[in-house]
């Protein structure tokens, strides 16, 4: 396998899309998500229309064992990763001390541990290599806490603060890795978690243009990107910094506050 890129939550969505950039670039692939169907169409799709070769790992990333068996599988079959892309996560909305516990703790196990442990596993061949991009999707979310879903905004805010102190560390040599944050995206997530009802889903950016800014911010080895928000929200990210903390909850939680 050649420039082979791993990609988490790869069955649809963001993941989806980035699988497509990647085969169109002449990359192979490893596509990892729990739904076996998604996959095996997806990776039939790819090697129909790129010719690549695409492998794929069933696997649930909210286990502990998971980021490490996929390593394991990965080296048994003796492949180098030249692009790690932490893309799988979920979010969900209600107020933090009536949701149910087990949603929230399987969030930031995938959100945070699942990240986490599989760049702690590929980043000493990265570097042993001196050479591979990682791309972490967080979110626009990750700016600021947000008050209907107090652990997702948190597990982001982990993930772009993680992404960013391991870039530092990097500095000097020819690894990189790459914070994406996306704002509402036309993906599953806005059904799954609730959010389609809201004002903060109302307008939606499309899969594919995030993760070809997502994609081409990792090739440049930059260390932020943000994507997918309209002019006006653009705006508010600006000046969010230097608003009374209090008047950015009020606004979030309005925004966040599903429609009936």
């Amino acid at each position: 396998m050649k420039k082979v890129a791993l990609i988490t939550g790869a069955s649809t969505g963001i993941g989806r899309e980035l699988a497509w950039i990647h085969a169109e670039n002449g990359g192979d692939l490893i596509i990892v998500a729990r739904r076996k169907d998604k996959l095996e169409e997806l990776q039939k799709q790819l090697v129909s229309k790129y010719g690549v070769e695409v492998r794929i790992i069933v696997k649930d990333l909210g286990t502990a064992n998971a980021p490490q068996e996929i390593y394991d599988e990965i080296k048994s079959n003796n492949i180098d990763i030249e692009y790690l892309i932490n893309n799988a996560g979920f979010g969900g909305i209600g107020k933090f001390h009536e949701r149910e516990w087990q949603q929230d703790a399987a969030m930031i196990n995938l959100n945070i541990m699942a990240l986490t442990n599989l760049t702690r596993l590929f980043l000493p061949d990265f570097i042993k290599q001196n050479r591979g991009r990682i791309l972490n999707v967080s979110s626009t979310a990750s700016l600021i806490p947000g008050p209907l879903q107090a652990v997702y905004f948190a597990t982001k805010a982990y993930v772009s603060s993680l992404s960013n102190a391991i870039a530092e560390e990097l500095r000097g040599t020819k690894v990189t890795i790459t914070n994406l944050m996306p704002g509402a995206t036309e993906t599953e997530f806005g059904k799954l978690s609730g959010m389609e009802r809201t004002e903060a889903f109302k307008t939606t950016a499309s899969a594919n243009l995030v993760a070809l800014d997502g994609y081409n911010a990792m090739l440049k080895g930059k260390l932020d990107v943000i994507s997918g928000l309209t002019f006006s929200q653009k705006i508010l990210t600006a000046i969010l910094p230097f608003m009374p903390k209090k008047i950015v909850l009020k606004q979030i939680r309005k925004l966040q506050e599903t429609k009936k």
